[in-house]
This record gives C-alpha cells, structure tokens and sequence, in this order.
C-alpha cells in the first residue's frame, strides 16, 4: 500500500494504518508486552523518526530552488545489476515513508496506552 500511493490508492498513511493493524491484533492476542518486544523500538521514538524523515523530505526542493514540497525526482542507474530501465525515486516516496512511519507509532502508542491501562 504505501508503494502504491502516487498512482493508485494507497500511501503512508494506509499502509501505516495496515501495518499498524497488524501490531494491534498481536496485541490483543499475546498482550502488549509482547507487541513492545517483537517492536524493539520504544514507539515515541518510532514517531520521532517518522516526523523527521518526513521532515527532511521537503527540503530538497527548497535546496534545489523550487517552493517548499515540490516533489524532486532522482533517477537511480540499475543497469550493473542487470536491470533496463532506471529506478526513480522521489521526494513524496520519502515523505509518505515518514507518513508510514509515524502512523505506525502513533497507533501503537495508543494501543499500548490503552491494553496497559485495562
């Protein structure tokens, strides 16, 4: 879903939801210490991180002289590898990442919240 987004339905944000979801029905079958374990990250860090890939993503275009999140295209050359056609990346792929990353967090602080406050 999150690769999706630019050219059909999908994005950060609902592939973060989905991810999320996963993580939430973890939680309800094996608690949420279990969840915070098989995460690893503490999830206000997890959101941190999301703001601030986020974040970044908008600069380049200012860098580059255009107004602030204007989408910036790179092409990346996979031809060593055997690959025809060159990758292309783009600002709003890094944006919808930290938009993925940060729904992911905010769900789970709000699962935690509430399966430990029960």
């Amino acid at each position: 879903l999150l690769m999706r987004g630019h050219n059909v339905p999908g994005g950060g944000f609902v592939g973060g939801l989905m991810a999320a979801a996963a993580f939430a029905l973890h939680a309800i079958a094996f608690g949420a210490p279990a969840t915070r374990e098989l995460v690893r990250f503490d999830v206000k860090t997890i959101i941190g991180v999301g703001l601030l890939i986020g974040f970044l993503a908008i600069w380049p275009a200012v860098f580059l002289g255009d107004p602030l999140f204007a989408g910036q295209w790179f092409e990346l050359d996979l031809s060593s590898i055997g690959e025809d056609e060159p990758l292309k990346l783009g600002t709003p792929l890094l944006f919808d990442i930290g938009v993925y990353i940060t729904v992911i967090g905010t769900v789970l602080l709000l699962v935690f919240t509430l399966a430990e406050s029960a």
